[in-house]
């Protein structure tokens, strides 16, 4: 078992920045992609930026060159920086551990962290 605590969301106005952060424990060892999705009201939820246990970055097409995502393996730590944040990027964010196998695939989720972006 895997759990995944986020902190650092809010309420910040458009240009703004925001650190969200993702602390793991337990059997981290299994994972091995660790990301952030975001779910806005009435749309699917979506990759923001992923990292491997290789250090492999992934970015949405919409964040790239704003949000950079990194990790603290002493601290079991992912974080999340988001700058010069817009009305778009308001959503509730995830943090995400996925675990890959031979045989299968399996996603363990933080609780989620609420981003309002104003304009």
């Amino acid at each position: 078992q895997v759990q995944l605590v986020e902190s650092g969301g809010g309420l910040v106005q458009a240009g703004g920045s925001l650190r969200l952060s993702c602390a793991a424990s337990g059997s981290i060892f299994s994972i091995a992609r660790r990301g952030w999705y975001r779910q806005a009201p009435g749309k699917q939820r979506e990759l923001v930026a992923a990292i491997t246990s290789g250090g492999t970055t992934t970015y949405a097409d919409s964040v790239k060159g704003r949000f950079t995502i990194s990790r603290d393996n002493a601290k079991n730590t992912v974080y999340l920086q988001m700058n010069s944040l817009k009305p778009e990027d308001t959503a509730v964010y995830y943090c995400n551990g996925k675990v890959v196998t031979t045989f299968y695939e399996y996603d363990y989720w933080g609780q989620g962290t609420q981003v309002t972006v104003s304009s």
